[in-house]
């Protein structure tokens, strides 16, 4: 049985399936070719054996042995550290990948996050979340325009940025960022990716099944 144990929602409604952040870890273990397993903790009962793991009530967690750990951004850093196709083994590359991990969770993602929340809930816009999302959208145009990857080599910086990004072009957000919009179709491709996604279909596909057992 291998180390590496994901534990996401038994079950989550459906407007969120394939977005649901379990998703970009299940993305870098098949990217990684990480032997794992998937565990379940209830999404209707958040109490003190989730709240041990994850402090916020959230999902996902990762278990490596003896180790818990929580947030998307320090669980692909660690899975980086178990496989150099997530993580460059150059110093200065695995630098790079760093920031932009970083980059990715606290610029980017800070802008796109509460514009796509209005857009999920069918909420009225807001200026100023459209004004933020297309300031921080125009910098990554410069970024990607002329590049593939973020840090060289295909890498965790590049799922956290395309899994940030992949949810506004959702909502049609990226019309006008091609660069941008280029970026999370190749890396969307991937054939880690779709088996990502589908797996987490399915998941959450047989918890609609549990359910209506239960």
């Amino acid at each position: 049985m291998p180390d590496l144990t994901l534990i996401t929602y038994d079950w989550v409604p459906p407007p969120p399936r394939g977005y649901v952040r379990d998703l970009r870890v299940r993305w870098a273990l098949e990217e990684g070719a990480l032997p794992y397993r998937v565990a379940s903790t209830p999404f209707d009962d958040r109490g003190p054996a989730h709240l041990a793991h994850q402090p916020f009530g959230q999902a996902p967690w990762l278990t490596d042995g003896d180790l818990s750990i929580f947030e998307t951004g320090a669980i692909l850093l660690h899975l980086g550290g178990l496989s150099e196709k997530l993580l460059p083994a150059d110093p200065r590359r695995r630098s790079e990948a760093t920031e932009w991990v970083f980059g990715a969770l606290n610029s980017v993602e800070m802008a796109t996050l509460p514009w796509t929340m209005l857009k999920f809930m069918g909420e009225p816009g807001s200026k100023f979340f459209d004004d933020f999302l297309t300031l921080r959208l125009k910098r990554m145009e410069s970024v990607l325009a002329d590049r593939e990857w973020l840090a060289g080599s295909f890498s965790v910086a590049d799922i956290l940025m395309a899994d940030v990004l992949r949810i506004v072009e959702r909502f049609d957000g990226l019309a006008d960022s091609p660069a941008c919009r280029n970026y999370v179709a190749r890396a969307t491709g991937r054939p880690a990716f779709a088996k990502a996604r589908d797996d987490q279909m399915a998941h959450f596909a047989a918890g609609d099944k549990a359910r209506a057992h239960a």
